[in-house]
């Protein structure tokens, strides 16, 4: 936990930083500037790092901050450095990669900086600076990649007695099983001479969750309740990236719902330049309350998948009144007719007013993991496992 390390240096940004950084400053939130040359293949170097490169790299890229306590240094990932590891496309300041920090002396706040968080931030659990450590990073990972449900078996499995709480060492279990079965958990490993080592939940998250002297229990609704404000405020994050005066312009929330999509550049440009055209003359933008709406219709993709493919089969169209149904009746959530309206104009392609079910499913399934169910293969992995594969087919047929 970073001592006395103010919150209000979370967004620490120098002047030479302010026009390469997208996170950071006023700069995305003018006219989008066209990215040159040397700045694409920087940002595509750096998405083959967030798919890639294991946690404890891709946590030396990201993090931004080193701060000197206890007769040691120790590096940290800001709140909107987190969102950055995760999030493709947003290019890291200048002048900052893997294992290049700033070095920060709490004693000696820097005065151009401007507090991001709320007095009640989720952040301030995993310490009073908000700061995030490798420990914080990989349990958060874990969180976002984990659904609701698997917490709930999780808890169940430990809770013995039946009363629907567990204690430290039974959590602990819980979140070591369940992290492993992760994408994140699978391919982590420790890195002691760079100080990347998961220690496992830090002071702060233990106090937070069990007391000060670990004797409290912890509920499986308490913790569900902090993985959902974690949500929150990562979209919040997210949102706040790109809007301006409050509200995200209808071209950026497809942006943003494209994310992960996987698809190709071309096709993504022709998505987002209908959405662009069709409100270039009366934009509305979309609010935080309409984002975070659509983000809760988004965690029960997997419901809306079943009830889009009944309707499929049923031979009923898809159109924007049977879109809203769903979202009510199967997400619980009422989506704004705006919000409808931009998200089937980024995937109608033939304008004919009618959903293709299966690519907006597969895409919007992508977007809510962020890219975290993906194993981080390299293509040398692969080889290796060609090569293996060959030769065992090798030596049956020469048997």
């Amino acid at each position: 936990m970073a001592k006395n390390v103010k919150a209000a240096s979370l967004t620490n940004s120098n002047s030479n930083n302010e026009e390469t950084d997208d996170s950071e400053g006023d700069s995305d939130k003018k006219k989008k500037k066209k990215v040159g040359f040397r700045d694409r293949r920087i940002i595509s170097y750096e998405d083959r790092i967030r798919a890639y490169s294991t946690p404890d790299k891709i946590f030396r890229y990201f993090a931004t901050l080193k701060v000197y306590q206890d007769g040691e240094w120790e590096v940290y990932m800001t709140p909107e450095d987190f969102v950055r590891s995760i999030t493709p496309g947003i290019k890291q300041p200048e002048g900052l990669g893997l294992d290049s920090f700033r070095k920060y002396d709490p004693n000696r706040p820097a005065k151009d900086t401007v507090g991001i968080l709320e007095p009640d931030s989720i952040f301030y659990s995993l310490g009073q600076s908000g700061l995030i450590s490798f420990s914080d990073y990989i349990f958060l990972l874990t969180l976002l990649s984990t659904p609701p449900r698997n917490f709930e078996i999780g808890f169940r499995m430990f809770d013995f007695n039946g009363d629907g709480e567990v204690d430290f060492e039974e959590f602990s279990k819980v979140q070591e099983i369940i992290r492993n079965q992760t994408s994140v958990g699978m391919k982590h490993r420790n890195h002691s001479t760079t100080g990347s080592v998961d220690h496992g939940m830090s002071s702060a998250l233990s106090s937070y969750f069990f007391g000060a002297d670990g004797s409290k229990k912890l509920t499986v609704q308490e913790f569900l309740e902090f993985q959902k404000q974690l949500q929150r405020e990562i979209n919040k994050i997210e949102f706040n990236r790109h809007a301006e005066n409050g509200l995200l312009s209808e071209r950026d929330f497809g942006s943003i719902l494209l994310t992960y999509a996987g698809l190709p550049d071309s096709k993504k440009s022709r998505m987002l330049k209908r959405v662009r055209r069709k409100y270039k003359e009366e934009p509305k933008g979309i609010t935080f309350e309409e984002y975070l709406a659509f983000w809760t219709f988004l965690k029960s993709i997997n419901d809306v998948d079943t009830a889009l493919s009944f309707y499929h089969l049923a031979g009923v169209s898809i159109d924007e009144e049977t879109f809203k149904h769903v979202a009510k009746t199967v997400a619980l959530v009422e989506l704004s007719d705006h919000v409808i309206d931009v998200v089937f104009t980024l995937f109608d392609e033939n304008n004919d007013g009618e959903l293709s079910n299966k690519e907006f499913v597969s895409v919007m399934k992508r977007r809510v993991m962020r890219g975290l169910d993906q194993p981080k293969d390299t293509g040398f992995v692969k080889l290796i496992n060609a090569v293996v594969k060959c030769a065992t087919s090798a030596t049956i047929y020469s048997e």
